[in-house]
Formats: structure tokens, C-alpha cells, sequence
């Protein structure tokens, strides 16, 4: 659990140093935004880092470890897509998801 946990704060703070400038920051000099962007991922890591070496140390392989940051990616960009972005969510976007999940349950079958 706590892996997934870091896992899901990291990928907050990806999404948000992603595109948080999509929305009302487009006209800030992009220099200005890079390093908003940078000071933001920074966090990131300081949580993704920590997430995999519990994930790994605790027997998740790294396959398991990316694919579960994929779904959990998803997962937070689709809410902040339709929250922050005000962009509909459509059935190929929940479509591609249900792809993402079906491959994770993959890696975690007989584990």
C-alpha cells in the first residue's frame, strides 16, 4: 500500500508539472514555465524514487512497478484533464484505460 501511495502523490505532481500551464499559464514565457515545470518534478521524484525501491525491495518486479505508474497515471490524468482542463472524458479514453488495468492484472496474475 504504501507503494502505491507514493506512487499516486508522484504522479500528482507529474500531471500537475505537465500541464498545469495548459491552463492559464500559456502566456508565461516558456524559459519561466520550464523551470516551474522543473521545481514541481522535483517533488516528483523525491516521491517516484523511494516508491520503486519499496516496490522493488518488497518483490514487485519493475515491470509490475511501471505498469501499475502507468494506471495510476492514467488514472490522475483523467481527472485532471476533466477537472483542471475542462476536457470532456470520452468512451475511447475509458476504453484505453480498461487496456492499461487489463495489462497490469497481467503482471500481478500468480504473484
Amino acid at each position: 500500500m504504501p507503494v502505491l501511495l507514493l506512487l499516486l502523490a508522484s504522479n500528482i505532481f507529474m500531471t500537475i508539472a505537465w500541464y498545469w500551464h495548459l491552463k492559464g499559464g500559456m502566456d508565461k514565457p516558456l524559459l519561466t514555465v520550464i523551470l516551474i515545470s522543473w521545481a514541481i518534478a522535483l517533488v516528483e521524484y523525491c516521491l517516484a524514487v523511494p516508491a520503486n525501491r519499496l516496490g522493488y525491495a518488497s518483490g514487485w518486479s519493475g515491470g509490475q512497478l511501471k505498469v501499475a505508474q502507468e494506471a495510476i497515471t492514467l488514472t490522475v490524468f483523467g481527472v485532471f484533464m476533466v477537472l483542471v482542463l475542462g476536457e470532456p472524458l470520452h468512451w475511447r479514453h475509458l476504453a484505453a484505460f480498461a487496456c492499461i488495468l487489463a495489462a497490469a492484472g497481467f503482471l500481478f496474475v500468480g504473484k
